[in-house]
Parts: C-alpha cells; sequence; structure tokens
C-alpha cells in the first residue's frame, strides 16, 4: 500500500544489552560524587557512590532471607527513598518487584498478592486514608502469633515476610531499616556473582493495569523492556549527568518508575522527588530550590501547577524539559508549559503500562507546531503500524486502532495466556485499544480510545477533538467529552466542564460558543458543570466513571441503544 500507516524506528544507538543492576553499578562507578536521589520530604540526599551502598546493602539482605532469583516481592506505598531503594535492590537480586497500587484496599490487595504468589510484601504504615498497618492485620491475623518470615496464612498462602518502614516494630514483621545492615564480604561476593548470573530478558517487574472492567492484568516486564525504554525516553529529552529531574508522579506506575528513576539512572542525572505524592506547591517549590532542569507530569498535574495562587512567585527558569503522557494533552497547556513554565524542549510520550512504556516520543528539536499536536514520532527499535477494524493497515490521514511491536512489548499477563493472547497477536503486536492518525512523516495524533469514539446517527465522533475546541473558551480550565446512550441516535455527547476560578457561565453560553465553529451533531447534547473529575491515582481520567455517573443522573441504560 502507497502511503501505508506504518513506521519503523531504525536507530544507529544500539539497545543496551544489560541487566538493571549492571546499568545500575556501572552509573554508580561513573558518576560516584554526583548527587543521585533527593527525597525532599525525607531530607535525603546520596551521591550515587551512597545509592550504590544503600542498595547493595538491601540486596545482600534480600537474599539472606532466603528469597530467590525470580520469586515475586510486593511493594505498596507512596513516594518515598525505600521505594528506589527497593527497585534497585531486587532488580540486582533478581527478584520480580510486583507494584501494588498505593489506593488499593484489603480485597483488591490481596488478589494482586495471590494472583502473582509473592512471598514478600514491603508496606509503608499508612498514607493519606489509607492505614496498610491495620489492613494488613485485618487480612493476616496470624501476623500477631509470628516471628517475621514465619507467617503461615489462610488467605495469603505464598506469602511468608510482611516488611514495614518506619521506625516502629509491628509483631510478625520485619523493620525496613534491618535490610540495610551491614553485609559479610561473602555475602557482597554471593551478590556480584548472581549479578553475572541474571539475564536481560528476565522477568523483573509487574505492573497491574488498571482494568475498567475484571480482575486487573499483570503486565510482566523484563529488564531489557524498562532499562531500554528509559534510556531513549532520557536521550530524546537531551539527558546527561548535568539534568535534575523533578518526579511527582507515582513510582508504583511505570512513569515514575521507568520514566523517572531508571531514566535519570542511565545517564547519570538527579532524582527529585518533591514530595510523597502530587501536591502543587512541593512541586513549585522544589523546581525553584532543587533548579530542576526537567519535570514530568500528566497534564492534569501541570494544569494544577500554572493555575496555582502563587505560580508567578516562583523562579522556574532552570526548567529545560520533561515528559508530558498518561492522558492527551490539550494544546493550549503545552502552549502554557512552553512560555510560562520554561520548558521549551518539554516532550510529549505516549505508551502503555504494556510496552514499558512509551511507543512515540516528541525530541526536543521537534517543531512546536508537531510538539503541541502530536505525539511525536515512533522510538528508537519500535514498529507501529495504524490498522482498521479488518487488521489492514489504513492509509496516511486516515483512522485505525495502533498496534506496537519490538524490544518494549511485554513479556506478557503473569498466569494468564488466554488474556496475553488477546491483547498480543501471531505477529507480536500489541494492540492499544487506542485510536490514532498517521501524518506523511510518520508524526502520530491520538484520537481517542476505540471503546471512547462516539457513534451518533452514524457519524463517528473522537470526544478528544470537542475537547480541544472547548479548550479555546477562556473561562474553561479542564473538559471531558464522553458519549451516553441515547434512544434517537445510539449515542449522544456530554460534556464535563470545570471552570477556572472566579468564573460563571451557563449551558446556553457554552452551547453559543459552539453554534456555527463545530458541526451541529458534535456539539454536546448534555453539559455538566463540575468542581473535579474521577481520576486514577496517576491523574488519568475515568471516563467510565463519569458515564455511569450520567447514565445513573438521566435515567438512561445501554439497552436502549440496541
Amino acid at each position: 500500500m502507497q502511503h501505508a500507516s506504518y513506521v519503523h524506528g531504525a536507530s544507529q544507538q544500539p539497545l543496551i544489552g544489560k541487566t538493571i543492576g549492571q546499568m545500575f553499578d556501572q552509573a554508580c562507578q561513573q558518576h560516584a560524587q554526583r548527587d543521585a536521589l533527593v527525597v525532599r520530604q525525607q531530607g535525603i540526599r546520596w551521591s550515587y557512590a551512597q545509592l550504590q551502598e544503600q542498595v547493595d546493602r538491601m540486596a545482600c539482605s534480600l537474599m539472606r532471607l532466603g528469597l530467590e532469583p525470580g520469586e515475586r516481592i510486593g511493594i505498596w506505598s507512596q513516594n518515598n527513598a525505600e521505594w528506589v531503594l527497593t527497585q534497585f535492590a531486587t532488580a540486582k537480586a533478581g527478584l520480580v518487584l510486583v507494584n501494588i497500587n498505593p489506593a488499593y484496599r484489603r480485597a483488591e490487595l490481596e488478589y494482586a498478592i495471590n494472583k502473582v504468589g509473592c512471598r514478600a510484601l514491603i508496606a509503608s504504615p499508612s498514607f493519606k486514608s489509607s492505614n496498610y498497618i491495620e489492613m494488613l492485620q485485618d487480612l493476616l491475623p496470624e501476623l500477631a502469633d509470628c516471628q517475621p518470615g514465619e507467617l503461615k496464612a489462610a488467605r495469603m498462602p505464598r506469602l511468608e515476610w510482611v516488611i514495614r518502614m518506619g521506625q516502629q516494630a509491628t509483631p510478625g514483621m520485619l523493620g525496613f531499616a534491618d535490610l540495610l545492615s551491614e553485609p559479610t564480604q561473602a555475602e557482597r561476593m554471593a551478590l556480584q556473582q548472581l549479578g553475572e548470573r541474571l539475564q536481560f530478558d528476565d522477568a523483573i517487574n509487574i505492573q497491574f493495569t488498571s482494568g475498567t472492567t475484571g480482575s486487573p492484568k499483570g503486565a510482566t516486564l523484563s529488564h531489557h523492556n524498562i532499562l531500554n525504554n528509559a534510556f531513549f525516553t532520557g536521550q530524546a529529552m537531551g539527558f546527561s549527568p548535568a539534568d535534575r529531574l523533578c518526579i511527582p508522579v507515582p513510582l508504583y506506575h511505570c512513569f515514575g518508575m521507568v520514566l523517572g528513576t531508571l531514566t535519570c539512572l542511565t545517564h547519570g542525572a538527579c532524582m527529585v522527588f518533591p514530595a510523597e505524592s502530587f501536591d502543587a506547591l512541593s512541586v513549585l517549590q522544589t523546581v525553584q530550590e532543587e533548579r530542576c532542569t526537567a519535570l514530568h507530569g500528566v497534564p492534569t498535574m501541570f494544569i494544577g501547577l500554572l493555575d496555582h495562587p502563587q505560580f508567578a512567585q516562583f523562579d522556574l527558569s532552570s526548567l529545560r524539559t520533561g515528559v508530558m503522557a498518561g492522558s492527551p494533552c490539550p494544546i493550549e497547556v503545552m502552549k502554557r508549559v512552553t512560555t510560562l513554565m520554561h520548558m521549551s524542549q518539554v516532550t510529549i510520550g505516549y505508551g502503555m503500562t504494556e510496552t514499558s512504556p512509551l511507543s512515540f516520543q516528541s525530541s526536543a528539536d521537534t517543531p512546536l507546531d508537531k510538539r503541541v499536536s502530536t505525539v511525536g514520532q515512533v522510538h528508537p527499535h519500535v514498529e507501529v503500524k495504524i490498522v482498521d477494524n479488518d487488521g489492514h493497515i489504513v492509509p496516511h490521514g486516515e483512522t485505525g486502532e495502533l498496534l506496537t511491536r519490538g524490544y518494549s512489548v511485554m513479556l506478557g499477563y503473569w498466569d494468564d495466556p488466554q488474556k496475553t493472547a488477546d491483547s498480543i497477536d501471531k505477529s507480536g503486536w500489541m494492540h492499544s485499544g487506542d485510536l490514532a492518525v498517521m501524518d506523511a512523516e510518520g508524526y502520530v495524533n491520538i484520537v481517542g480510545r476505540v471503546k471512547d469514539m462516539v457513534i451518533r446517527g452514524g457519524e463517528n465522533i473522537y470526544p478528544r477533538e470537542v475537547e480541544e475546541f472547548f479548550y479555546r473558551h477562556p473561562k474553561i480550565q479542564e473538559v471531558q467529552v464522553i458519549g451516553v446512550p441515547d434512544d434517537r441516535f445510539g449515542e449522544e455527547l456530554c460534556a464535563w466542564i470545570k471552570l477556572r476560578d472566579g468564573e460563571t457561565a451557563s449551558i446556553d453560553d457554552m452551547r453559543a460558543f459552539c453554534q456555527g465553529q463545530i458541526a451541529h451533531y458534535k456539539i454536546p447534547r448534555y453539559i455538566e458543570f463540575v468542581d473535579s473529575f474521577p481520576m486514577t491515582i496517576t491523574g488519568k481520567i475515568q471516563k467510565f466513571v463519569m458515564r455511569q455517573q450520567m447514565k445513573e443522573k438521566l435515567g438512561l441504560n445501554d439497552s436502549q441503544t440496541a
């Protein structure tokens, strides 16, 4: 096919053929005296040499507990130094780190631990409204009468070790500080020998995808997957040891632990954590005081920074770049970030947990018009094609589902061959479920989810297009558009609009703004003014929750569309 929507990220830069542990040791030797980790809320400031010593101590301790390469160890915590130590120490010990969403409650934790057979769990005492210790004691009453490492729990039969952060002691749990004791010379030697045996294709990380229906799936990633994706992400930003990256995104997600910590590691840069979770004021203070050169975030985070009442009081002139990803970025927001936040080289990224995560990214020298309207070009060593409902590649300019193939595609969903086969086809293509359009230069625009596309009276409507139009309105801070069931047309559009502080507007005002500017069928039938949107802990808008709420409010049900 002429002008087919297919691209391959040919590159003269070879893939890294190392494990994370090998890359970690190399970086720590090369950048020993440089800042490696700053955790503001804990008062921690470690050089690469200091970070390496702490990581090696922990890795030796994990081996001392009897944990074997390939076994799973969970971490249930907000952002902190312990999380970073655990990430690198488990990689050096060959353990598969299982990221537990900090928002999980009892049933979700129990499912995750049992699904992948965790033998150990590292947990924070508490975070926000979650008392982790209390929940663990409720799920594991056997902790009260056992020694650390001797847990035999009815509800989590594979779990033996529970390790708690913090200074206090809890019956049946090992203190995190105990993992940082001085190893023997023999233990250090054993760790080094193990590192030489580990392979870069080994599984090293399991991340649960936030499914909208059914149980979460455990995307299983290798050293090779995430180490290379982190490196090429940094390359697109022009990263060097001189960079200092502010990381307000959660570590339990790829954005934090791959595009954050691992990207810094692969370029000898400094990881800077402003707080245990996103807080706009902490981010602004951290960027100014730490002279951060880069900042990561989802669009809602950048909106929160730009609209903070004290925004103008901070000197953000040290900023240069970063990654904005996680959900489509409104063009107007992107323009404000490049000017008001001095991030002239900010990059837009697109991907999914199952592809480690990025498949597309703009670069520091991508023309501004492409940077604000697309997700950039294909990552090195990655293939992408866009296909129609029959699996045929569509021409440039036509909409279809985006598929990815290459080193970045996950090993599979843990212990779920059927779901793996449903997502990765026989030719190795990972089906994203995202609708995309590719231009003649290989730039891609994500126009929505396959399941989010609204079909009104036979017309295909992409909510992203309608959202972009609304962002032109000076009173609108944020907008999300969904489809809801309708007797006559099958579906109708519904817009949730959050106005800027102090502004007022009516439904008629919004409709008048649309008249004559966009096609009549793209003007939302329903308009809701809201103060916030339902979202995941990573800042992704949960449109399925919005849809359900509107169906209940309007008395609609899906059977009406049959």
